[in-house]
């Protein structure tokens, strides 16, 4: 595993845009958590004018502490922390006046330990209040409320050490599997991933439903429409046909179909002007 938190901005729509409007920064969680996490994300805001932010998930679970000051309702006002399963489609968040976010991003994989109860499957689109989700709800003022920004991320690290997640080798198979479609593009099929992982592709299938929250032919999906996203920001001459044959679609319509259908608007929405 690299060592750090993840550099890359894949999923985000508009990298430097957003940078341009918020402080964003990862995080690497304490040595214990670490194999179950990515990192933590950490966003201030505070605007003179409303923003819009736009990302294509990546097929990870999210805790999230938020507290947004000019939110439209008490609860969003004072803060609260919520579990955010995998999102299908285009996340889109409109941030205004000051605020504050500390996230949690789980390997995919990696939050079934942390709530062993039932499927990630079941939280699949959804956003849940944290106590509903996990056995011990976060401190939403230990999270949110220091300025130090070590302090918050020490928050974390107490918070989720507490729920003491305990080893699991399904879990680890799991996150193993994704990481291998996240990396290799020569992983283009089910068939051919449940060889690779020593089970059927049903057992695969059942394997990604319980611990991932999403199907193995969605996961594979997803990362190579992360990859088309960023070579769509890349610059208007980039070869789609070419594109589509290394991320091994029969042709570049096919790939322009599950672009538009993951983000909801065609490749060329998103390249520079």
């Amino acid at each position: 595993m690299a060592a750090g938190p993840r550099r890359d901005t894949r999923g985000i729509v508009d990298a430097p845009d957003l940078f341009a409007h918020v402080r964003f920064r990862r995080r690497e969680p304490a040595a214990a958590l670490r194999p179950y996490l990515e990192h933590y994300w950490l966003i201030d805001w505070d605007l003179a004018e409303p923003y819009a932010a736009h990302v294509v998930p990546h097929p990870s679970v999210n805790l999230v502490c938020q507290r947004h000051e000019a939110g439209g309702s008490p609860r969003e006002r004072s803060g609260y922390a919520e579990v955010a399963g995998v999102d299908p489609g285009l996340f889109t968040r409109k941030l205004a006046g000051r605020g504050r976010v500390c996230g949690v991003q789980f390997r995919p994989g990696g939050f079934r330990p942390f709530a062993p109860g039932r499927p990630v499957s079941d939280w699949t689109g959804l956003r849940a209040d944290a106590a509903e989700v996990l056995r011990l709800p976060p401190s939403v003022d230990a999270v949110l409320g220091p300025d130090d920004e070590d302090a918050r991320v020490a928050a974390l690290d107490a918070f989720l050490l507490a729920l003491e997640p305990r080893p699991d080798t399904r879990a680890a198979l799991a996150m193993a599997a994704v990481d291998r479609v996240r990396t290799d593009r020569t992983v283009r099929r089910v068939d051919g991933l449940a060889r690779d992982t020593g089970l059927s592709a049903r057992s695969l299938q059942r394997l990604f439903s319980a611990y991932v929250g999403v199907g193995p032919k969605w996961v594979i999906l997803r990362y190579r429409i992360h990859e088309a996203l960023e070579a769509a920001e890349s610059g208007p001459e980039l070869d789609w046909a070419r594109l589509a044959a290394d991320l091994g679609y029969s042709d570049q319509a096919h790939l322009v179909r599950d672009f538009t259908a993951t983000v909801g608007a065609p490749p060329t929405a998103f390249a520079p002007h």
